[in-house]
């Protein structure tokens, strides 16, 4: 989505070049352009020209929608709904553990979208988080 989001307004990208501008087998690929078009976050046209674009402008395109197109909801577990969810004994707080992590995945996804990606532009929140959390991985001496 990042390769599409980058392309010239309106022109089209073969699956080849995304592939090899990211390193995927291509016909992982496929199968990844395919959900997307099923959901209408691209479109592919045919022809010398064609490709596939952005089904709508990348600044409306959530990291989140895409996500969901291709994986499904963004925190699945045991492919119930978190209000079906329950632990027994001493694991009962484990499904708010559950809606807090699905809750700071939105937080994030549903906030950046595909032109931020593209652009190297995130939200400021997102920043702050990735700075903090690449602080603790790798702490200065």
């Amino acid at each position: 989505m990042a390769e599409l989001a980058g392309a010239p307004p309106g022109a089209a990208v073969k699956a080849e070049t995304i592939a090899e501008a990211q390193d995927i087998p291509l016909n992982f690929l496929l199968g990844i352009l395919r959900e997307l078009r099923n959901a209408q976050l691209v479109r592919s046209q045919r022809g010398r020209e064609g490709g596939y674009v952005l089904g709508r402008p990348a600044k409306d395109i959530a990291l989140a929608d895409v996500i969901r197109a291709v994986d499904g909801p963004l925190a699945n577990v045991r492919d119930l709904s978190l209000a079906q969810l329950s632990y027994p004994g001493a694991a009962a707080a484990l499904r708010d553990v559950w809606m807090a992590v699905r809750g700071s995945l939105r937080e994030v996804l549903e906030h950046v979208t595909v032109a931020d990606l593209a652009g190297n532009r995130l939200p400021a929140h997102v920043r702050r988080l990735a700075d903090k959390h690449a602080a603790e991985r790798y702490p200065v001496a």
